[in-house]
């Protein structure tokens, strides 16, 4: 197969010597390495009905948000790509159409990770040499088309051909996980998990928050009134979604605060907003103590917390009135870990059951806060670079500014945390490779031996995300 003159064997890799030569030596020993996922968002419907995806648009253009809100900064409307409305108004249904539009618009991608991804989607899994263009559309949309239906392009299919050894889905506390009994059925459960996601139940700035907490206590049979019963009810959940292979919990929190309050005063809080008589500043605060909540449910179950604090979510509101969430409009926010996480390692961070992942988006947070808390707290793991920073350059951010810190075995591996299936092998390449240059200069510099560069870079990309998420 030709490699595409943007997919140079050497991409990423230090420009200068010896890094770059270490670097290329160093790459083979992780390139194949397994896939190991424990933090996305791909839809569990793929994988427990593993059938054809509908067009290269629905692969490639509708389910990626870094590719809708680049093309949106332009100008370009979100019903010419074909985006569902929330009042029924027509969008564009002819996905070739949307293809094209996207097509001729791919040049606004150069320089961000988005290209680095569809290149490589393109030339791994299709073959496709040829750079996307306006001229190219029709000829890439059809050549993507024509393999779609093949056995080898199906979601499990594609799973086993990247060598994806787990990933996983993240679904709220009220999703009902039908797509995981019937892979629990298919005995698909191991490989593909679910993750618990309580904030549907737990972010008092939901307009739906006093329906979905009624539906909670009735799910679970538990009085949600009653501030015991509440927290019993999220340990009962905690327990089913167990049973489909979670390992972990997820909140997705616009700051990292944590509350310590006496039983009193979080029934008082908890009976304003079930009146619905509550304010923002209620609604922080009730999120702040249901973190230490779920620390101690993860005490006593051991599923692993990821706290992704900092992004100011739906800040376009005629967007999200019109389409609904995860669309583009969300924009990163300064995060306080040190003053945030306080009452929660207060509480129960000395525990040895407790295991935390810290993410953020507010990269000066690096240095100064993940890395000497994960450097100190046992219970503590820095995350990835997320979002807007699993990027060449935001991992090269990262990695700069907590190792010397932390060291490289409090970084919790790398997790792709995407919603585009084929971007997943991309994104792990463009870890892995990174992780060979950051490695690369250091055993140029002589700070470390090639031998232990070696096994540093297998265990950033593959074992340290198994060990923090506790995957046997």
């Amino acid at each position: 197969m030709t490699q595409p003159a943007h997919l140079h064997p050497d991409r990423l890799f230090p420009a200068s010597e010896p890094a770059q030569s270490i670097a290329r030596d160093l790459y083979p020993a992780v390139k194949e390495l397994p896939i190991v996922s424990p933090h996305g968002h791909t839809d569990p419907s793929w994988f427990a009905q593993n059938g054809r995806f509908a067009s290269p648009t629905a692969l490639f253009l509708t389910p990626d948000h870094y590719v809708l809100r680049m093309l949106r900064s332009r100008g370009i409307s979100y019903d010419a790509l074909g985006i569902p409305r929330k009042d029924g108004k027509p969008v564009e249904t002819d996905g070739r159409k949307a293809w094209r539009l996207f097509a001729d618009n791919y040049y606004l991608f150069a320089g961000t990770p988005s290209k680095t991804w569809v290149d490589h989607s393109l030339h791994a899994v299709f073959g496709i040499t040829e750079e996307l263009s306006g001229k190219t559309a029709d000829s890439i949309f059809d050549a993507i088309d024509a393999k779609l239906g093949a056995p080898e392009l199906l979601p499990r299919a594609i799973l086993e051909r990247f060598n994806v050894e787990v990933i996983a889905t993240t679904e709220f506390a009220l999703d009902p996980l039908t797509h995981h009994q019937s892979m629990e059925g298919q005995g698909l459960i191991g490989q593909v998990r679910t993750t618990y996601r309580p904030d549907d139940v737990t972010d008092p700035s939901r307009p739906a928050i006093v329906e979905n907490l009624k539906k909670f206590g009735e799910l679970t049979g538990e009085d949600i009134s009653k501030w015991d019963g509440l927290i019993n009810a999220h340990r009962k959940r905690r327990e089913y979604f167990r049973r489909f292979g979670a390992v972990a919990t997820d909140h997705g929190v616009p700051t990292a605060n944590t509350a310590d309050l006496p039983l009193v005063e979080k029934q008082a809080l908890l009976d304003k907003i079930l009146a619905g008589k509550h304010d923002a500043n209620d609604a922080e605060l009730f999120r702040a103590q249901m973190m230490t909540e779920m620390a101690l449910l993860s005490v006593e179950d051991g599923m692993v917390m990821q706290i992704h604090a900092g992004s100011r979510r739906n800040t376009d509101p005629l967007l999200f009135s019109e389409r609904g969430p995860d669309l583009g409009a969300d924009i990163p926010g300064p995060t306080d870990y040190v003053g945030g996480l306080r009452a929660l390692l207060s509480r129960c961070g000395n525990e040895p059951n407790l295991r935390l992942i810290m993410f953020v988006l507010d990269e000066t947070t690096y240095a100064r806060e993940l890395a000497p808390m994960a450097g100190y707290w046992p219970s503590l793991m820095i995350g990835p670079p997320w979002w807007f920073h699993d990027s060449p350059q935001g991992i090269r951010r990262y990695l700069d500014q907590v190792v010397e810190t932390a060291g490289f075995y409090n970084l919790a591996g790398f997790n792709d945390d995407t919603r585009a299936l084929l971007s997943i092998p991309a994104r792990h390449d463009v870890w892995r490779r990174e992780v060979c240059g950051f490695l690369g200069r250091w055993v140029g510099e002589n700070r470390l031996t090639k031998s232990s560069a070696e096994e540093i870079a297998k265990h950033l990309s593959y074992q340290a995300a198994k060990d923090a998420y506790k995957i046997k």
